[in-house]
């Protein structure tokens, strides 16, 4: 029997899912070797003070320009082991980046260094424009446009910096706790002991035990709670620590619960006692805020100030604890990592979008996906069976809300058995799956990475015999654990021999008599969960760390990115599947760096609670900072039962995430909008139906990722790098480039809410016309009050923006493929606007060959007569707006291309612009004949204060949306 359930803001979760969350699930850094050693060395560093130094220098003899000058190599060596080598790698990159390497030469074994090999997509190219200079006690590079970028590698101690403008940016090892612990024997490995009657002797006799401590802490093995982690290699953690000496606000790492603008763990006033983790878990029911590691892993740091952003990108696979601490002007953080090499890639702005650009060109950026992955997605914990799923289409068209997808959760199989259909429930999985599809829906199936084993289940056994399974670490084998199908073994996707066994598991049709999904469509989409890898009865809930993958590497260095290999070869299977290829939908809980090239993700087994979903914005907003901008929270709450107001709210969340999916547990209450009573069905009906009629807006805010790396969802700080106040709001944020600002509400019972308008520009009610101006010099005058009851949604646009949309309303995004626009133009200061929008047919490959439109829409106030503030004319075009930036699609690109034909007869059904405040004397297209108009009464651009903006709708203008066209408002 399950325990009673009770009311705990705003949802029902029974007393097991409050008490869920089990600290002693997880390690904290006093329980793991390798943090405590790491920590340790911070903190001797702390009390010796100006006295500490590192160990680490380079041999100035050592240092080996290549034959163009344009990298080096060096040795590097450590004064507690004079006897380790280590090699140093230090390039600059064509686009300014700086990548530095350190490894261990000539050791008693190998560290893991193949994580560039899965998170990069293809070596970067160095500089050869620039020329590193030698001298005494450096070496050195000037380069950039204004050559105001420098890069310093000081000799002894090492040491790098980067600055800009002559300020540091980056600092590595400047507080002398890079430490990379050698590979070494087992055997007279012991340290000495310190007392303080003889420290100093020790020390004298043995200068390692200052540095590394005078005990061997897990070293060769530890134990925690019931298991016990063999390690054969002994000690290889690796600690570095990068200060950020004028940048007070650092980003990024994620994933974690926490703030958009990461807290300290460190030094006085910290917020946790713990460092931030890097380790891909399964934290079944999240607190809401914790640095406690979730289901991803990017170990990319943002770092931003008023002049510039930096970041630096760690590129290790395995367990990595991150502290940060506060000086009074920048930031330091300590980065430990159990096994790897250095590979860090320090990366320059001076802009934000500087980093997005270079840090895509390093790690990929993100496909577009297909349209319909754009819509709604409606899935929980199980539907039962073809009936239920089938219901569930019905009734939502039957409530007139709009859908894209339907989800089915694990139970969908025999046993979990992925792939084989439990066909007493689901007795013709294809017909039912065509039902779905023939109104432009779709189905998304889930496929987790364990695979039960029984002899009878041909994905485990023919994998089995194929010999790629996880091994156990005794290195033969396979490796056993429990997961929800019981015993269970999972593929090592590290091995090639498994990509081709993959793909084939995904085809729709045998081929020489193989195994095939026949029960399956090419449409469909697939979930992975679990991919951490979830394992019940292993310790964290995961894999060992000494178990074995392909190459003899253990599981604890390539831990994290474990999940990213099970997706990229679901994606790839997908691709596989049909000819021409359709673009795959995978969604996946797990992910590092470079995922974003593989599908969508999501925040994982949340809690319906105002505080998950308030944490759930600022997840997103941290997870587009590294990449993995396709994303959303579980609508409404994984968790328990939300009541009406929390879900409407919830529902505004979801409709402003670049995914938007609801879920549930398979304890909670069926909630489909479908089933809410008035006057909340409506509410959610009409937020659903907001999103689809802005899905233009995201597709082009997809492109812009696609194509740039920007984020589709934009913190603050983003959009207004120069805007301190800014800096560490997460509760607010622009979709793309499209003038969108809005701010969920996430607190109960809200009746209006502040918003920070960081700029003297006018913000427009998306849905009022209500203006509002404040004034950019004074902080105190920056924030304005917008209503919003719970019918309402806090959405401004900015003015000088051009948002256009669909307002057709229909089942599916499919079935809006030919409907008309409407084109809002939101008047700046300056009466002018300007916005684009990007088509291409949603679900091929036709846009890589220049079958797509692009138009930029553009509006500009003209004065006249004797006095400046009398308006003359105002002018709105549609023009070709692809740029000749030099990429494959532009080269190909014709304006009159096959899909533009498709809809070229598309047209423009309604103009909306704001700020008009005179009414006009005429509208006519130029060239064409007048136009019917309506007017009301308002402010115009120039308004001083919040007031209703003058606005003038232009009634069925009858222009092409794919066409070039301009039409004149005169006064």
């Amino acid at each position: 029997m399950w325990p009673p359930t009770i009311l705990i803001l705003g949802c029902l979760l029974s007393t097991s899912q409050i008490l869920a969350f089990k600290s002693n699930d997880f390690k904290t850094c006093a329980q793991s070797g390798f943090c405590r050693r790491g920590r340790a060395l911070s903190a001797r560093a702390q009390a010796a003070g100006s006295s500490w130094k590192s160990p680490y220098s380079i041999d100035p003899s050592s240092v080996v320009l290549a034959s163009d000058h344009a990298s080096f190599t060096a040795s590097v060596k450590s004064s507690i082991y004079p006897t380790v080598n280590f090699g140093l790698d230090v390039r600059l990159h064509e686009d300014g980046v700086v990548r530095v390497r350190m490894d261990e030469v000539g050791g008693l074994r190998k560290r893991y260094d193949e994580a560039a090999s899965w998170a990069l997509v293809q070596e970067p190219r160095v500089n050869r424009q620039i020329a590193w200079t030698v001298g005494k006690s450096a070496v050195r590079v000037v380069y950039g446009e204004k050559k105001n970028i420098e890069v310093v590698i000081e000799f002894e101690p090492l040491k790098v910096t980067l600055f800009q403008d002559g300020v540091e940016q980056v600092v590595l090892n400047g507080r002398g706790l890079l430490h990379m612990e050698h590979f070494r024997t087992k055997e007279g490995s012991q340290p000495a002991t310190i007392t303080d009657d003889d420290a100093q002797t020790v020390v004298q006799m043995n200068p390692a035990a200052w540095f590394e401590g005078d005990e061997q802490d897990a070293w060769w093995d530890e134990t925690w709670s019931t298991w016990t982690d063999s390690k054969p290699k002994g000690p290889e953690s690796f600690s570095l620590d990068i200060t950020f000496p004028n940048h007070l606000h650092v980003y990024g790492i994620p994933q974690h619960a926490t703030n958009l603008s990461l807290p300290s763990t460190t030094g006085p006033g910290a917020t946790y006692t713990d460092p931030f983790r890097l380790y891909n878990s399964d934290v079944f029911e999240y607190l809401a805020d914790s640095p406690v590691s979730l289901y991803g892993s990017v170990p990319l740091m943002h770092a931003h100030n008023t002049e510039s952003t930096v970041a630096v990108f760690n590129l290790v696979a395995s367990d990595t604890s991150v502290d940060i601490g506060r000086t009074s002007t920048g930031t330091e953080t300590h980065w430990i990592s159990e096994s790897g090499i250095m590979d860090l890639f320090i990366i320059p702005g001076p802009t934000p979008a500087d980093i997005f650009a270079r840090y895509t060109r390093l790690t990929g950026t993100a496909p577009l996906p297909p349209y319909w992955g754009l819509g709604y997605h409606q899935c929980r914990w199980n539907y039962v069976n073809s009936d239920d799923v089938r219901s569930v289409q019905d009734r939502f068209d039957g409530a007139d809300i709009p859908l894209d997808v339907i989800w089915l959760d694990i139970e969908y199989s025999v046993g979990h058995k992925y792939f084989i259909w439990d066909k007493k429930n689901f007795p013709d999985p294809v017909g039912m799956i065509k039902d779905i599809e023939a109104v432009e829906r779709r189905m998304v199936i889930i496929v987790d990475p364990h695979l039960k084993r029984e002899s009878d289940y041909p994905m485990y056994q023919v994998a089995s015999d194929l010999g790629v399974l996880v091994k156990p670490k005794t290195g033969s084998g396979e490796y056993e654990g429990w997961c929800w199908p019981g015993s269970s073994s999972w593929i090592d996707f590290f091995d090639p021999k498994s990509w081709d066994l993959w793909i084939s598991f995904f085809k729709t049709k045998s081929v020489d008599g193989q195994w095939a999904w026949i029960d399956s469509t090419e449409n469909i989409g697939i979930w992975n969960d679990m991919n951490e890898p979830t394992v019940f009865s292993g310790p964290e809930i995961s894999m060992p760390r000494d178990n074995v993958h392909y190459g003899g590497w253990e599981h604890r260095d390539i831990h994290n990115i474990n999940g990213m290999m099970f997706t990229n070869q679901t994606y790839n299977a997908l691709l596989h599947r049909s000819d021409p290829p359709k673009r795959p939908f995978v969604l996946t809980r797990s992910f590092y760096a470079g995922s974003q090239r593989f599908g969508a993700m999501w925040t994982g087994d949340n809690l319906c609670s105002w505080e998950h979903m308030a944490a759930g914005i600022k997840m997103v907003l941290s997870n587009g900072l590294g990449g993995i901008a396709f994303g959303g929270s579980d609508v409404g709450g994984f968790f328990g039962n939300p009541d009406p107001e929390l879900l409407v709210r919830w529902y505004v969340v979801g409709a402003f995430s670049p995914l938007f999916r609801a879920h549930a547990h398979i304890d909670s209450k069926r909630r489909e909008p479908y089933l809410l009573d008035e006057p909340y069905k409506s509410m959610i009906r009409d937020t659903l139906k907001l999103r689809y009629a802005m899905l233009p807006v995201w597709y082009t805010a997809f492109k812009e990722l696609s194509t740039t790396g920007m984020p589709i969802v934009r913190p603050q700080y983003v959009v207004f790098p120069h805007d301190p106040e800014g800096f560490a709001v997460d509760d607010q944020f622009y979709v793309g480039s499209s003038g969108l600002l809005i701010k969920p509400i996430t607190t109960r019972g809200a009746t209006s809410t502040s918003m920070y308008l960081p700029d003297s520009q006018i913000y427009y009610n998306y849905f009022t016309s209500h203006a509002y101006l404040t004034v950019a010099k004074n902080p105190r005058r920056r924030t304005v009050t917008v209503p919003a009851e719970l019918h309402e949604i806090p959405l401004l646009i900015r003015g000088g923006s051009i948002v256009p949309t669909r307002e057709r309303p229909r089942r599916s995004s499919g079935l809006m493929r030919k409907d008309p626009f409407t084109l809002r133009v939101a008047l700046d200061v300056d009466g002018a606007a300007n916005g684009k929008v990007y088509l291409d047919e949603g679900e091929g490959y036709g846009h890589t060959d220049g079958e797509f439109v692009w138009r930029e829409f553009g509006a500009e106030t003209k004065k006249g007569g004797s006095s400046k503030s009398k308006n003359k004319e105002l002018r709105l075009w549609n023009s070709n707006g692809w740029k000749q930036d030099g990429s494959n699609d532009v080269a190909l690109y014709d304006p009159s291309n096959a899909f533009a034909q498709t809809i070229s007869g598309v047209r423009v059904e309604r103009v909306i612009i704001l700020g008009i405040g005179a009414r006009p004397a005429a509208v006519h297209i130029v060239g064409g004949s007048p136009l019917e108009w309506e007017w009301e009464e308002g402010s115009g651009y120039g308004a001083t204060a919040e007031d209703r903006a003058g606005v003038l709708v232009l009634m069925d203008p009858a222009v092409r949306i794919a066409d070039d066209w301009e039409i004149v408002v005169s006064f």
